[in-house]
């Protein structure tokens, strides 16, 4: 079989935000994995793309806003025309806010729901009609433990990342039946370029983070890279359709007071 050939079996997906963090992890572990993949950010994903060709697949990229119509529809026919619907399209794309709520003007809040929650809709919906006439294929949001939690100063975020979940929950119904799954990924806190920004700010430090997460430390981009990946494998979560997967190290599942949590650390 020729290149060109076994290019055309490779599975293919789709990622938005990879230029950095945990979009550029998952890209690289998808293509270690033999999957051929696009792209999409604001910005240029020319580092990402160099680490993901060193396993030898195609890689495209795609630079645009994704709160724009015409550029998604513009990715999907062309990757239409060139590998067919994707099999898996991964959301990961987002922005952080940091503000009191009655300090959050209109403005800002409707910034943040555009690039956390309208961006992620259309891609599913400009994305979805190829997969629905083929009869399979899989949607990964990332959300955030802010999806599923509320943490003060951060209205307009957290309520960007309630929304996904809800979707994510929505078209798993509507789709789950026509061979489309649906679900999300729920990150706790990441060592990512996002964080060393609010951390350059003063908003928080390390200690507020890995005093609170019963496993002492961040999540790191592998650790949900890897959650991305295990959702975006029919070969390994066939039925999972609908789910939240939380990866947070157990930060959502503790109730406990701090000293008592810091109690339990290994001496």
């Amino acid at each position: 079989m020729s290149s060109s050939q076994n290019n055309k079996h490779r599975r293919t997906g789709v990622i938005t935000g990879a230029a950095q963090g945990i979009g550029r992890r998952t890209a690289e572990l998808l293509a270690e994995r033999g999957w051929q993949l696009a792209l999409l950010d604001l910005k240029s994903c020319a580092g990402t793309v160099n680490s993901a060709q060193a396993f030898g697949v195609e890689v495209l990229e795609f630079t645009g806003n994704l709160c724009e119509e015409n550029f998604v529809t513009g990715c999907a026919n062309d990757l239409a025309q060139r590998w067919g619907a994707p099999d898996v399209v991964i959301n990961n794309a987002g922005i952080s806010f940091i503000r009191p709520g009655e300090e959050t003007t209109v403005a800002d809040f409707r910034r943040v729901l555009e690039v956390n929650l309208l961006a992620p809709f259309l891609v599913m919906k400009t994305f979805a009609p190829g997969m629905l006439a083929r009869g399979s294929g899989s949607f990964v949001n990332v959300a955030s433990i802010a999806g599923l939690l509320g943490v003060a100063d951060r209205a307009a975020y957290n309520a960007s990342k309630h929304g996904p979940v809800g979707l994510t929950r929505t078209l798993a119904a509507e789709w789950g039946g026509r061979g489309v799954r649906c679900n999300a990924v729920c990150p706790g806190w990441v060592k990512t370029p996002m964080d060393d920004v609010e951390q350059a700010r003063g908003i928080y430090g390390d200690a507020d983070i890995t005093n609170r997460v019963p496993m002492g430390r961040f999540a790191s981009t592998d650790d949900v890279a890897h959650a991305i990946a295990f959702l975006a494998d029919s070969s390994e979560s066939a039925f999972v359709n609908g789910h939240t997967l939380v990866v947070d190290g157990g930060w959502t599942a503790d109730a406990s007071w701090e000293s008592l949590r810091l109690s339990k650390r290994a001496r």
